[in-house]
Formats: structure tokens, sequence, C-alpha cells
């Protein structure tokens, strides 16, 4: 499995959460709001605001699908570190995407010696940001925060409006009668070689579910660019990922 010193860093300084669930916390939000959370968090579930989480599966590339295995570490305070390991046409490519106290990066290297892709700067900072936007729904009690206002189009679909770590997004869940979440969706802030950073429909589905310490989350995913569009499965998707263990603080 990958390493990485800042996503060490950014797990072991983490504190553990004291505050606990209660249903009526969510009392006075919309019906399909409280569906969601009285799924994902059950009474007396701590209110985590740090998952670590490993995971394995495909990402999209240039010569196509390559198999990988990652860590993640996402604390909502601070930013989250993505650390990964694939083989590209049969060669170990190692690296990590982050975002950690406001300042974006990527940094892949072949052999771990060569580079492959570098980037960093604002505006990889702003699309790093809307990704962990998306990822919230792997950190429900985040979702709860003073950041986040609530609306829903209609019973199955809930919207967070998230204001934080420096980017504003409209994150939109699709969710069953019994709130399990099957999709969700935002336009995110990236440059699809087109020259230009701008906004572009961004999410995936979902499926499965696990529960850890009382706290229900997906972890099957299919997830790229132009989601909700016929480009979706055609050229859009690039990331399918199961994830194999969690763990919360």
């Amino acid at each position: 499995m990958p390493h990485d010193r800042t996503l060490e860093e950014l797990w072991d300084s983490a504190p553990a959460t004291l505050e606990r669930f209660d249903p009526s916390m969510v009392a006075g939000l919309p019906d399909g709001v409280r569906r969601y959370f009285l799924r994902a968090l059950a009474p007396g579930a701590p209110l985590a605001r740090t998952v670590r989480l490993t995971m394995t599966g495909q990402i999209k590339l240039d010569s196509g699908w390559a198999g990988f295995d990652a860590e993640q570490v996402i604390r909502w305070d601070r930013g989250f570190v993505w650390a990964a390991r694939a083989r590209v046409n049969g060669l170990p490519v190692t690296g990590f995407d982050r975002l950690v106290d406001g300042e974006g990066q990527m940094k892949w290297r072949l052999f771990g010696l060569f580079p492959v892709m570098r980037a960093d700067g604002d505006q990889i900072a702003r699309a790093a940001a809307g990704r962990m936007h998306a990822e919230a729904i792997w950190l429900p009690a985040a979702l709860l925060g003073s950041e986040v206002r609530w609306w829903e189009a209609d019973r199955s679909h809930p919207h967070a409006c998230i204001r934080a770590h420096g980017e504003a997004s409209d994150l939109e869940l699709e969710i069953d009668a019994d709130g399990a979440l099957r999709a969700c969706s935002l336009p995110r802030w990236g440059d699809l070689s087109s020259g230009g950073f701008q906004y572009h429909p961004f999410g995936g589905t979902c499926s499965d579910e696990r529960t850890v310490d009382g706290i229900t989350i997906p972890t099957r995913h299919r997830v790229g660019w132009h989601y909700g569009t016929s480009r979706f499965e055609s050229e859009g998707e690039f990331f399918r990922c199961t994830l194999d263990a969690i763990r919360f603080r």
C-alpha cells in the first residue's frame, strides 16, 4: 500500500470526536434530508470529521483502464490526501492527489523516481475542493456542519450547499425510499483539456453499503465528468473503486 507522510500526519493529528448523533439534530430538515441522515448515522454514532479509507479499483488513463490500490484520509477541517499505486503498461506509477490547508497538489512518478505528472496552484486547489465536497458522502457527519445548508428538489434529491475549503458547491444526492445513497453529483471546477478551467458536471453512482461505528456509507462507486449526460459512459467515467477498509475518527 502506498505510504505518504502527509497522509499519516493528517490522520495522526486528527482529534477523536466526542459528539454523538441524535436524531433530533435533523428534525427540522426536509424529509429527504432526514431520511439520508437517519440511514447514514445511527443514534449515538460518533459525529466523525475524519475518515481513513483503503480502496482498490480502476482508473482510466490515456493508455486505457489501469488497476490501482490506494489509501486516503479525509479530514474535514484541513483537507485530504489520496495516495495510490497503479500499473501503467505494466510499469509501476505511484503518487498522490491532495488538498491540505488550502494547498492543492498532484504528483506522480514512474518507479517512484521519474516524474510523470505534477500540478499545483490555486486552480488545482479549487478543483480538489470540489472533489472533497463530493467525497463528503464518506464522512456524512461533516454535512451536518455550519458550512452546509440543505434543501431538496424532491424527496429523492436532497441538495447540500457547501461553502468550505475556498469553494462553494451544490452537492445533489439521489437516495432511495430508505434513504440509501444511489448517486451524487455537483458542478466541479476543472480543466478537461479545454485550455481553461471552468465548471463541468461531475459525479457518479453508488452501490453496496458498510456500517462502521454506526456510520453507514456506500462502498462501490463509478465516478467521472459529464455525469448526468450521455457523455458520462462514453468518455467521462474515469474512476471505479471499492472501499475495502474504513476507519473513522
